[in-house]
């Protein structure tokens, strides 16, 4: 049993519970747990055979180590399946629909005697769900589109699962291969889509068979879909496909520019190489009128010889980057050591795992200049969200960690609510106190456009408002969008000195890549940010990092490469002020 099928199993028993009515502590432990395995690594079942001992694994405690190593050994977990025989056969795939929490689910099943996805629609279109007290007409229509949703959506996984996967792949590769010299993941990885179909390596070594061989003999290889001298292709019980490229370190920048860029960046760029007479495949270029091959060790090389400027992996996506590279128009693109600080992070205030002297000590070792600690506010109460008082108790935590901890600087914040209405969490007496504010939308995700467009812009034109996080709400392949203006918010940022927020959290992504690049247009200031509630978690600034890339954002389009003097300046200035001040240090 692979680690997204474990942490499945736990995601499970924490709603089973929370139907139960369990503790709160209870139902979060089996949900850190959940999100601590989806990242862990490593395979669990490779730790359960190697007998480590699971408990040092941040967040699982003894009985969870002990139902892993059940789960492991037996495939099967005793403690599940009589929880799930308290339950309606049906219950869980309810609950896996956006809008249907575990509450909610329950509601359905005790007043509507709805069991299944099947008696959930028939129960909206003989309009009981709409006559439920507190649910209503819009959300009833929002859960039939989720529920349309679910049954188109791909069958490509998202980036947050694919890329643990090639990552444990290419280091049991490394681990048994000694000869490997060079192996990376290529195609719509290493352009970090959103969404992955299968995972291309690509790999240079003296003992290509022996690569060969480890791969197809991995543990968790369910399926050999071939086997030959310089390549292999295996299905996982991770449910996804993996081909192995193993090539002579001279074939190595032209196949990796083969396996990177998706189809039309490649027609384009054998187009541009039929242009000079020269023929473009994954060895090389071969002259049209005597057939000599040059070999790239490097793609660098080869964009250099096709008379382009390099092309970085997230821009080969066919639309503007040819035209750019022959004009070496293609700007220095941000990069993660351009990023001083982290503007949104949590910690076991609320639903993050790690106290906050760990967050602390994890951003300094990562070499941050800030840090703002934003835990919820008192909205999300399944977040365990701050009152006013325990607010005030949060701040004097950071202010003394901060007076303790000179190398970093930390600021007191909050991820708070914009509620349905539009209004905020905390009263503006509240907020004032605060370094740092981050307004999101948690709820009501339903709402019709223009009503959200609304709703969101008057949460921006609030004095106390820094930024607004993860716009969309979206969660890859799970949760759709919201519907809104965003052009017109957009522009609403630019006025009110609103930042957005490119949320780095791998399961939202969110800005996306193509409103990214519509706010920088418009010159909207744009955050990049972890959204971390673990220490590990400061790690995904990475995937931030490529989203504004394939935003075509250079540094200066981003708040927070600002260096520490000049962000404080930038936070220090009244809203209203603030985009002269961007402007002026962009």
């Amino acid at each position: 049993m692979n680690n997204g099928q474990i942490a499945e199993v736990f995601e499970n028993i924490a709603g089973l519970l929370e139907m139960q009515g369990e503790k709160v502590f209870t139902i979060r432990a089996y949900q850190r747990a959940a999100r601590t395995i989806e990242r862990l690594p490593s395979e669990l079942e490779d730790m359960v055979r190697e007998e480590k001992d699971l408990k040092e694994i941040p967040g699982i405690g003894k009985a969870i180590s002990e139902k892993i190593a059940e789960l492991v050994n037996t495939n099967e977990l005793a403690y599940y399946d009589r929880l799930k025989a308290e339950f309606p056969e049906g219950i869980l795939d309810l609950m896996q629909i956006p809008g249907l929490g575990p509450k909610t689910t329950r509601r359905l099943w005790k007043e509507l005697d709805v069991t299944s996805v099947e008696s959930l629609e028939e129960s909206i279109k003989d309009g009981r769900l709409a006559s439920l007290p507190r649910l209503g007409k819009k959300t009833a229509e929002n859960i039939a589109r989720q529920i349309s949703f679910a049954r188109t959506k791909s069958q490509r996984m998202p980036i947050a699962r694919a890329m643990p996967i090639a990552t444990r792949i290419i280091e049991a590769l490394r681990s048994r291969c000694p000869g490997i010299q060079q192996i990376q993941y290529a195609g719509s990885l290493r352009r970090y889509e959103e969404t992955i179909g299968d995972i291309d390596l690509v790999c240079t070594s003296g003992s290509p068979q022996e690569v060969l061989d480890a791969l197809v003999a991995l543990p968790n290889v369910v399926d050999v879909l071939g086997h030959g001298d310089t390549k292999a292709s295996v299905y996982l019980s991770d449910r996804i496909q993996i081909d192995l490229r193993v090539v002579d370190d001279r074939h190595y920048g032209s196949l990796m520019q083969y396996f990177t860029g998706n189809l039309q960046h490649n027609i384009q760029l054998r187009d541009h190489a039929n242009s000079l007479g020269l023929s473009l495949n994954e060895y090389g270029l071969t002259h049209v009128d005597d057939g000599k091959l040059e070999e790239f060790a490097d793609e660098e090389s080869l964009y250099e010889r096709l008379g382009l400027q390099y092309v970085p992996p997230e821009l080969r996506t066919g639309v503007w980057e040819i035209p750019a590279a022959l004009e070496h128009r293609i700007p220095g693109l941000v990069e993660i050591a351009d990023i001083k600080g982290d503007l949104h992070d949590h910690t076991d205030w609320s639903d993050g795992r790690d106290p906050m002297e760990v967050m602390v000590a994890a951003a300094i070792d990562r070499g941050l200049q800030y840090l703002a600690i934003t835990d919820h506010s008192v909205g999300r109460g399944i977040a365990n969200g701050l009152s006013i008082e325990r607010l005030s108790e949060h701040m004097k935590m950071v202010r003394d960690l901060d007076d303790r901890n000179p190398g970093i600087r930390l600021l007191c914040g909050t991820e708070m609510d914009i509620r349905a209405d539009g209004t905020l969490d905390y009263p503006d007496s509240v907020l004032q106190e605060l370094d740092w504010v981050v307004a999101s939308v948690h709820s009501a995700m339903g709402q019709d456009r223009q009503t959200m467009t609304e709703r969101i812009i008057a949460a921006m034109r609030n004095p106390y408002v820094d930024v607004v996080g993860h716009l969309t709400t979206r969660l890859i392949g799970e949760r759709q969008p919201i519907e809104a203006d965003f052009d017109a918010i957009f522009k609403a940022a630019l006025e009110t000195g609103t930042a957005m927020e490119i949320n780095a959290s791998p399961e939202r992504l969110d800005l996306k890549d193509s409103h990214i690049a519509r706010a920088r247009e418009i010159g909207v200031p744009l955050v990049i940010n972890t959204d971390a509630h673990t220490e590990e978690s400061l790690d995904n600034v990475h995937y931030g990092i490529a989203m504004a890339r394939r935003g075509w954002c250079e540094p200066h389009h981003i708040v927070n490469t600002l260096e520490l003097p000049e962000f404080l300046e930038f936070l220090d200035t009244p809203k209203s002020e603030r985009m002269k001040v961007f402007l002026r240090h962009a």
